[in-house]
């Protein structure tokens, strides 16, 4: 089997770098140590990076998928070697102080992968990833480093069910909102926190993680129905299994990450993404992967694409659906074989299949229009999210627009500052927002959070206290995909970087215009240099460990948040 880039008639793979020749035996030995035989050695290495853990539960599963991978890659010759990885649970992080490692945490998974691939000389790898951090660090490393690798997750879990009604995570934090501000008992609380999550598998609504693992499909690293395959599915094995042969063929072929993450494949799953109306966090991890594959995007154009691509799906937090019915309805391919066909999507970027994304679509068709809905009859004439410009975000922020309702997308409102999230919430929880309220919570970007909290708690709060359509919340921090609402985040620069968010002062006005792309703070020119002259900037939260060498070397939201040497 040739390697990668060889020319043809060459056997020489990466691997035997470690295993090939007489200098190389204590080399083999350790090898032999952990029971593999001459044969084993003989072929290709593949090594099946997973996550699973007994942390999360999108990753508790994840030791079945991983031996589903191996099957696959010893059935199509190779060896497969497993390795793993750290994941961080968003949920479980969310709302205390553990929320600034999670988006931290993607860099060290990306760095952790690179490291054992290089390391080690693989020829060949399988990501086997679920959850929000995990999925875009893998593929940033796979990006990287940039050998043969095919990415499948574990899955979405399935929603939980209540008096006939559809749950997921998002409608437990909506409850306690709701418990706090009398219009639910504590009783009622516990039965919905009981229910919510039944199985396994990544939150079943399109949140972040499952937001990834969607665009990790879309953009040509994973095999169809990798978004969507409930965890718990037989199916999702099957396809783990053909994940690991795929893998083989991508070696024998040569086909590396950077011929799939090009710039028309970037701006396919941007189209998706749009389309299905996903989490604001895939901004920040498809620019990152983005940067690592060698493409650049400008959060200008995704505005571009935005205008041109309808939403035809509304599943969780934006509408009814989740991810199973999403699935039924033929899933990621029966939505972008109808985007390819109203021209919308380009056919012609590869695919971890080894064939071009319009031949991967070609048996693709939607089996429910009442959940992928034709482009005649789409929920929304453009995308789902939407990058706002102005004086308050001179470099951007990005609001989930789906989910935003029609009252709201023009709105002015009196600011209520917070230089944390817990001030924020605090304020929420006592009663002292009030419609018409524009709640600035800063000091929460990449560098001042540090790591950029994700901030359910304080959005779910808005919602569940009947604030939905009357509070906006802004932000230099991020949301939740779980999030909906008038939520405008990773406003840039952000405050610790003396962005004008720094500046704001109570009580004054704060506009928020979706339609025009604009967020802007109704402030005179004048005023506002008075203030940067005064404005001076906080003591770091945090200085030493790791969250202290991120704060120092982390980028803007705008740049993907990617560290640089500085």
């Amino acid at each position: 089997m040739p390697a990668p880039g060889a020319v043809e008639g060459e056997m020489e793979l990466r691997s035997r770098r470690v295993l090939a020749g007489l200098e190389r035996a204590p080399h083999r030995s350790l090898f032999k140590a952990m029971g593999y035989t001459d044969e084993e050695l003989s072929r290709p290495l593949v090594a099946v990076v997973g996550s699973a853990n007994e942390i999360i539960p999108g990753h508790i599963h994840l030791d079945h998928v991983v031996e589903a991978v191996k099957a696959g890659i010893r059935s199509a010759g190779g060896t497969p070697v497993e390795i793993s990885t750290i994941g961080v649970d968003d949920g479980i992080a969310m709302g205390h102080f553990g929320m600034r490692y999670s988006l931290p945490s993607r860099e060290v998974i990306a760095d952790s992968v690179e490291i054992v691939l290089e390391a080690h000389a693989f020829d060949a790898a399988v990501l086997v990833p679920n959850c929000d951090k995990i999925t875009p660090g893998m593929l940033m490393a796979a990006a990287r480093v940039n050998i043969p690798t095919v990415v499948v997750t574990g899955g979405p879990m399935l929603a939980g069910r209540y008096r006939g009604e559809a749950l997921d995570l998002s409608t437990v934090f909506e409850a306690v909102g709701a418990v706090q501000a009398g219009r639910m008992d504590a009783e009622e609380l516990r039965v919905i926190e009981d229910l919510a999550c039944p199985t396994c598998g990544s939150c079943s609504g399109m949140f972040t993680a499952n937001s990834m693992n969607v665009l990790a499909e879309a953009v040509g690293m994973a095999l169809p129905g990798n978004g969507t395959i409930p965890a718990v599915y037989a199916e999702r094995l099957r396809l783990a299994k053909q994940a690991g042969v795929a893998v083989m063929r991508l070696l024998e072929r040569g086909i590396r990450p950077r011929d799939i993450l090009t710039e028309a494949a970037f701006t396919n799953a941007l189209t998706v993404d749009m389309a299905v109306g996903c989490s604001t966090n895939t901004l920040l991890h498809l620019t990152a992967i983005a940067h690592e594959a060698g493409v650049e995007l400008d959060l200008r154009a995704v505005n571009s694409i935005s205008e041109r691509t309808p939403r035809l799906a509304a599943i969780r937090p934006v509408g009814p659906h989740h991810l199973e019915d999403f699935h039924e309805a033929g899933g990621v391919p029966g939505l972008m074989k109808q985007l390819l066909e109203a021209g919308l999507i380009d056919p012609e970027p590869m695919t971890v299949l080894g064939k071009p994304l319009g031949e991967v679509l070609s048996g693709a068709k939607v089996k429910d229009p009442r959940v992928i809905r034709p482009l005649s009859d789409p929920y929304e004439p453009s995308g789902g999210l939407t990058v706002l410009f102005g004086n308050l975000a001179p470099e951007g922020a990005v609001v989930k627009s789906g989910a935003v309702a029609p009252s709201m997308r023009r709105f002015t409102g009196r600011a209520r500052v917070f230089d944390s999230e817990d001030a924020a919430v605090a304020a929420i929880a006592s009663g002292r927002i009030q419609p018409g309220d524009a709640v600035i919570i800063r000091y929460e970007g990449p560098k001042g959070g540090p790591g950029m909290p994700e901030m359910l708690a304080p959005t779910s709060m808005i919602a569940g206290r009947g604030l939905g359509e009357s509070v906006a919340l802004l932000t230099d921090g991020r949301f939740s995909g779980a999030t909906r609402g008038a939520c405008v985040g990773h406003i840039s620069p952000e405050a610790a970087e003396g962005g004008p968010i720094a500046l704001v002062q109570e009580g004054d006005l704060v506009t928020v215009d979706i339609p025009a792309r604009e967020v802007r703070l109704e402030v005179g020119e004048e005023e506002l240099r008075r203030r940067r002259e005064a404005w001076r900037p906080p003591p770091p939260r945090v200085e030493r460990g790791y969250l202290g060498r991120y704060a120092r070397h982390v980028t803007s939201a705008a740049r993907g948040a990617v560290l640089e040497a500085r």
